[in-house]
């Protein structure tokens, strides 16, 4: 019997719950467990990383909801304001709520760069948010700027993480965010991916490998 291929091993499936706005991806053979994935500042819930990833997850079984912040919900374009970036992380909590009633096994919340960064907040803020992180492009400091770091909560989190983080990244790099991730009382590994910049392009066909290491992690 033929192999089926990475796209026809899930169904994509358009998600409404609430205010969560999103796309699943329903693997043919499921695990149990699922994953919440959302988007960049200038970015959606369509992004090719995102929805390169998603696929490869659920080829592995895991059922893979990407969404949209609110924040994109409200626009199409233009950059969060940063006075809403509390609502940003309320839906985050939402989204991972939302999964939570769709499967019974663990959930990783994440997201890249502006939605990884909130997730983590998110996850700071609310004990047993997720059973896991996974962080891509985690957004250390604003480029050019590395005293402004962005990781005063790290001493609040207490959920194991995966950072998938590129070499040529502006917004920090991988030695720097492993030396700012030792503050977080949880454990933690950063998956780095060679030549990759901020878009963490070279990461679309790390599925196999993130989930490995997500795995340990948990």
């Amino acid at each position: 019997m033929a192999r089926k291929t990475r796209a026809e091993a899930s169904v994509e499936e358009r998600f409404h719950s609430g205010g969560v706005s999103g796309v699943l991806e329903r693997p043919e053979e499921a695990r149990g467990d699922a994953m919440a994935l959302t988007h960049g500042a200038g970015s959606n819930r369509d992004a090719p990383l995102l929805v390169s990833l998603a696929r490869g997850f659920a080829a592995a079984g895991y059922l893979v909801l990407r969404y949209d912040l609110p924040f994109r919900q409200q626009r199409p374009k233009g950059p969060p304001f940063p006075a809403a970036a509390a609502r940003d992380r309320q839906g985050v909590r939402e989204a991972v709520a939302a999964l939570r009633t769709l499967a019974p096994g663990r959930i990783v919340a994440g997201g890249h760069s502006y939605g990884g960064r909130q997730t983590a907040m998110a996850a700071a803020e609310q004990s047993g948010l997720a059973d896991a992180l996974l962080l891509f492009s985690y957004p250390l400091y604003p480029p050019g700027r590395p005293q402004q770091k962005r990781t005063t909560f790290f001493g609040d989190w207490r959920i194991p993480a995966l950072f998938v983080h590129g070499t040529n990244d502006a917004f920090g790099a991988p030695e720097e965010l492993r030396e700012a991730a030792a503050a977080i009382p949880a454990r933690t590994d950063v998956l780095v991916v060679e030549g990759a910049g901020h878009d963490l392009k070279r990461a679309a066909g790390l599925a196999g490998e993130i989930l490995e290491r997500l795995a340990a992690l948990m």
